[in-house]
């Protein structure tokens, strides 16, 4: 590209030397081009709007359309534009780079997939446009679409494949004062009193007995699940450790979409991370709760989270977070070997008054050796050495 101001300068100083009109016209009209160009490029452009649609979540294996569309909403064409959008490699998508013209008010939209293959926390785009004008004395002029996030949600195993036994965390809790009642559980009748619920009105005892009676329910805790995540590079494997990582992941996600969905009951997640979207090591502790919506933010925060170096022990984060449950929680542990203090911190845990449960993931140290610790401790263990293993889990 020429740089045309100095060019104009010297073919005005030529022309008034000469006191040619032609050289005046020449100049004349190179000047008036560029000032044309210039102000075409500045508005064009200026009115050139780009959009991105498409779903941000999904699951691994799903795929997630995507439509850009560019609109000039100027009365001036668009001569020429160059788009391309950044795309991350993990998606397994393909963005071909297109040069284009747009006339007066033309809208163009182009269309690809994301393919969703693992879990993460992706930036898609920035979606970058650069044009300019017609001859080129301008210097092309960019603009960008921001880039937009998508979270693909780790994978989720239907926990009626895996075959509980009778002592995992995953089961009923009756209790013998009535401090809490189960309306799916019904052991009879009563007779109506002041301040009960219409909503407990048995109409069909009531009809058949001419007496207003309302219904008796079977006592029960409201059991709550803390799910503790143990995401330190250093307690796993080292030669097969992100994959430990990545198996415990989707081990915590398959517990608690069971607890949620199967049993309604509450369940909470806690562990240190890297959040991309913090983009800082952080605590993460979510409280229990029984919620659908609660459960989309574990399985979001579990998409996210990366695994750490060096992090706080594991064994201080379960005490810090047990501080903050109700007697009789459920503590179920995911980690892939013994870390500091560990087993002291169980035995600890058991004698409060939780309900322990340990998962250990790809272990390299001999199994027997924890086991044994962990009968002593009186805590139930779960050993996963491979993905396939949570399909097949048994007691």
């Amino acid at each position: 590209m020429v740089e045309m101001v100095p060019v104009i300068l010297v073919l005005f100083v030529i022309a008034a030397f000469l006191r040619i009109d032609f050289y005046f016209k020449v100049v004349y009209f190179l000047a008036g081009t560029y000032l044309l160009m210039r102000f075409w490029s500045r508005k064009a452009l200026a009115h050139l709007y780009a959009e991105r649609r498409f779903v941000d979540r999904a699951f691994p294996g799903e795929q997630v359309a995507v439509t850009v569309s560019l609109e000039n909403k100027s009365w001036l064409p668009v001569p020429w534009v160059v788009v391309q959008e950044s795309i991350p490699v993990q998606l397994s998508a393909v963005f071909q780079r297109e040069v284009l013209a747009l006339g007066p008010y033309e809208r163009r939209s182009f269309a690809y997939t994301l393919h969703c293959l693992r879990r993460g926390y992706y930036d898609v785009g920035p979606f970058n446009m650069r044009g300019g004008d017609l001859l080129g004395v301008q210097r092309p002029r960019t603009q960008q679409l921001p880039s937009q996030h998508i979270i693909v949600y780790p994978r989720v195993v239907p926990l009626e494949k895996l075959g509980l036994p009778t002592h995992s965390p995953l089961v009923a809790l009756p209790a013998r004062s009535p401090l809490f009642e189960d309306p799916a559980r019904i052991m009879g009748v009563r007779d109506y009193q002041p301040g009960d619920s219409p909503r407990r009105i048995h109409w069909t005892a009531t009809a058949s007995t001419g007496r207003l009676l309302v219904k008796r329910y079977q006592p029960a805790v409201a059991r709550e699940t803390l799910i503790c995540l143990d995401l330190d590079l250093s307690n796993y494997g080292f030669r097969r450790r992100l994959e430990a990582v990545e198996l415990a992941i989707v081990t915590a996600a398959s517990i608690a979409n069971h607890i949620v969905t199967r049993e309604g009951l509450a369940v909470g997640l806690a562990l240190e991370a890297w959040d991309p979207l913090l983009e800082q090591e952080a605590h993460i502790s979510l409280p229990p709760r029984r919620e659908r919506a609660h459960l989309m933010g574990i399985l979001e925060v579990l998409a996210r989270a990366q695994a750490v170096q060096n992090a706080p022990p594991f064994a201080e984060l379960l005490r810090k977070e047990s501080a903050r449950l109700a007697w009789g929680a459920t503590i179920t542990i995911i980690t892939g070997g013994e870390s500091e203090g560990l087993f002291d911190t169980l035995l600890y845990l058991r004698r409060v008054g939780f309900t322990v449960a340990l998962i250990l993931l790809m272990l390299e140290s001999p199994p027997n050796e924890m086991q044994q610790q962990a009968d002593m401790a009186g805590v139930p263990v779960h050993w996963i050495w491979r993905e396939e293993d949570l399909e097949i889990w048994s007691d």
